[in-house]
């Protein structure tokens, strides 16, 4: 007879596991909670929040902090806490966005480069290439010449958000690349690959199913660390006056306008600096967190 007395429990997933490590970590904890908050804010800052980012009132410029504008308003009157509402929306699109371009470059160059030994030696010059070049003179290029061109064919503020995505991404997938190709070399030599290379498994099959599965973890924890590396650039790039127009305001360029009132307003600068320090912070530090919770040299101490 067989006992049934024993209750059967279902397997516990391997994400229970990273959330629980993720979940020791204060740091990370803290910083999730920040860019939650953050993300919550500029997503549905406009639906809470009457004042309309362009809308300008001459009577009621260069204001200090009020119940009516709690973080003052600008030189043409213009509310500061509804463009820095806009100015986050855009800053942060673009920073996942071109992340999201990164990461697909780089785990394209590094799988192929890892699994297919024939591309391993000219995608990885490529990379080597790409990390020599000066980031910040390339992305002045690419900027000099593209800009109208894309305004023109897609409009001002479609055309330069193209822009960006595509010259922050092009120019940030190197590191997520040989991270992945090192990882990938290393998985080539397990006994689970081998195996299913044995039994006739294709390529495209191998990595769909095997290899990128199992390098899932650097790719996220690159992922972090891109959205942050988006944002400083779009908001260094916006700094040097050559990101979006006024009109649309992102963080960078809140701070680019705010340089010339510095001594008058000094609130001007640092309401854009806290909103670009907290996020990239917050990015860093969930990355931090995702690293220790997903690698099992150290999950479960």
């Amino acid at each position: 007879m067989t006992d049934t007395s024993q209750p059967t429990s279902t397997p516990r997933s391997q994400w229970w596991d990273v959330w629980d490590q993720f979940k020791t970590h204060k740091g990370a904890m803290i910083s999730a909670v920040i860019f939650l908050i953050i993300l919550f804010a500029v997503t549905f800052g406009e639906a809470l929040w009457h004042f309309d980012a362009t809308f300008i009132d001459i009577r009621s410029r260069n204001q200090g902090p009020s119940w009516a504008h709690p973080l003052g308003t600008d030189q043409l009157g213009r509310d500061t806490m509804a463009r820095m509402i806009r100015g986050g929306q855009i800053s942060i699109a673009v920073g996942l966005t071109a992340m999201l371009l990164a990461l697909f470059l780089g785990t394209l160059v590094g799988v192929s480069a890892g699994y297919f030994k024939r591309l391993d030696g000219i995608l990885m010059r490529l990379t080597d290439l790409f990390l020599a070049l000066p980031l910040l003179p390339l992305l002045l290029v690419m900027v000099m010449l593209f800009r109208e061109p894309l305004s023109a064919a897609f409009g001002t503020e479609t055309g330069i958000f193209i822009l960006m995505v595509s010259a922050i991404g092009i120019t940030s997938w190197m590191p997520t690349a040989r991270i992945v190709r090192g990882d990938v070399l290393a998985l080539k030599e397990r006994e689970f690959i081998l195996s299913a290379r044995s039994i006739g498994t294709t390529p495209s099959k191998m990595i769909l199913r095997h290899i990128l599965p199992n390098v899932l973890s650097p790719i996220m924890v690159s992922a972090t660390l891109g959205i942050a590396n988006a944002i400083i650039t779009e908001s260094a790039l916006s700094f040097l006056g050559l990101g979006f127009p006024p009109d649309f305001p992102t963080w960078g360029r809140l701070l680019f306008d705010a340089t010339d009132f510095l001594q008058l307003y000094p609130e001007r600068v640092i309401w854009p600096g806290l909103a670009i320090s907290l996020t990239v912070l917050s990015v860093n530090y969930i990355g931090d967190g995702l690293r220790d919770a997903l690698d099992p040299r150290i999950r479960g101490r």
